[in-house]
């Protein structure tokens, strides 16, 4: 099982990316999907999670700035990110699970992550 993350990168402070998270080795149309970050010295951090019937629920520092959507056939899952701050400066990940909690250690499956650096 395997989650991919791409999309990260520099981006300047008021910009806008999209990171997208490809899953292989079974399916995950009954599972959570949600994104967290962890920035330098810092914990892991929720993000927002989307079920399998495209319901979402995000953070609140991150509500109106972030868009997730899914696609259960092709097993993906991306995160449009706007408005972007320096303080969103960390490494994202992707994640599966069963509860869609916002707490990382009660998700199942992990991505390695893909930094995402804002500049001032």
């Amino acid at each position: 099982v395997q989650l991919q993350a791409s999309g990260g990168g520099l981006v300047q402070a008021g910009g806008s990316l999209r990171l997208s998270c490809a899953a292989s080795g079974r399916t995950f149309s009954r599972h959570f999907m949600g994104w967290f970050r962890q920035a330098p010295g810092k914990e892991r951090e929720f993000v927002g999670r989307i079920n399998w019937t495209g319901v979402t629920y995000y953070a609140d520092s991150m509500k109106g700035r972030v868009t997730m959507s899914r696609n259960n056939a092709e097993n993906t899952v991306s995160l449009e990110m706007n408005r972007l701050e320096p303080e969103d400066t960390a490494v994202y990940y992707c994640a599966a699970g069963r509860f869609g909690v916002v707490v990382a250690s009660d998700w199942d499956y992990w991505g390695q992550g893909t930094l995402v650096t804002v500049s001032s």
